[in-house]
């Protein structure tokens, strides 16, 4: 959603003017989306890098966005009727506590909705995201819940603030900028990218026809191509696995060890880190759901942004 400042000072208007015209055209498009058969969209709302901009722009932002949140909330029983799921990526401490309430509220209200999703990336970016998944991870493993051998490919994708959302099939950016801008790195991989000279207020539903359409096009290759990386990744995790239970049956086996044994031991090692990784995602899991109660509750407070 690129390029609502510069819509508005092509305009003659205010800069939050413009945010404000870009919050209407995401309602649009939205409702586009919908009419289209789309189930799950990803919005990126708010970089971390956005604190760096001036205070009274940044502020403006955080009265918008609660104006949104409180909106999202007035209509709650609508969001629960059609069954929409809010989630938020990004680490929304860095944002007013006030503010903070009513995401945790709006996340926790249709926590149990499944038939549509809407991600908002609110205090985001794709390296703090990453960042903070290492961190959980290397905390479990200091902790002794987790081994370096539990360490994966996909427990990283399953640490990640969007594990329970797909990943994009088409990514859309506005305003003629050609970068990702932090957005979505690990999650895009293979996803087909439009690149727009169109400023976001002026975004039309021709637009994102046409995105569909290139995405139509280019879809089958790259699903080839992510097939085959998943199976490569699938091979070669279970050749590390076998290679690390082989080295422990080795230090243990007693002089009588027979084949079926190895084998038994081979099973027992794979199942101790699936149980692992399974309770690491599964206390993960719980923890950012009791963090979003207290933080709901008032339980919170605002940390500064990384400027």
């Amino acid at each position: 959603m690129d390029g609502n400042r510069r819509f508005a000072t092509k305009y003659g208007m205010e800069k939050l003017e413009g945010h404000y015209l870009g919050f209407e055209k995401l309602s649009e498009t939205l409702e586009w989306c919908l009419d289209l058969g789309v189930k799950e969209v990803t919005i990126y709302t708010f970089s971390i890098e956005n604190f760096k901009r001036p205070k009274e722009e940044v502020n403006g932002l955080m009265n918008l966005s609660r104006e949104k949140f409180r909106d999202l909330l007035q209509e709650k029983d609508k969001l629960v009727k059609y069954g929409v799921c809010i989630r938020v990526f990004g680490d929304i401490t860095l944002l007013p506590v006030d503010l903070q309430m009513l995401v945790a509220e709006a996340i926790l209200e249709t926590y149990k909705n499944t038939k549509t999703f809407l991600n908002v990336c609110l205090a985001y970016t794709s390296r703090e995201e990453i960042t903070s998944a290492v961190k959980d991870i290397a905390t479990e493993v200091a902790n002794g819940n987790l081994k370096e051998c539990d360490i994966s490919e996909s427990l990283l994708d399953q640490s990640m603030y969007s594990y329970k959302s797909s990943k994009p099939d088409i990514v859309v950016r506005t305003s003629g900028e050609v970068r990702l801008s932090d957005f979505l790195l690990w999650q895009s991989s293979y996803s087909v990218l439009s690149f727009f000279k169109v400023l976001w207020p002026d975004f039309r539903i021709w637009h994102l026809f046409l995105a569909v359409l290139y995405y139509q096009h280019y879809c089958g290759n790259l699903k080839e191509i992510e097939n085959e990386h998943y199976l490569n990744t699938m091979h070669e995790e279970k050749g590390q696995l076998n290679d690390m239970a082989s080295q422990q049956y080795k230090c243990n086996k007693s002089s009588d060890s027979s084949g079926e044994d190895f084998k038994s031991k081979m099973h027992s090692f794979n199942q101790e880190i699936q149980e692992r990784r399974k309770k690491f995602i599964e206390h993960l899991d719980k923890e950012r759901f009791n963090k979003l109660v207290q933080i709901k509750n008032g339980n919170t407070s605002q940390n500064d942004p990384p400027l």
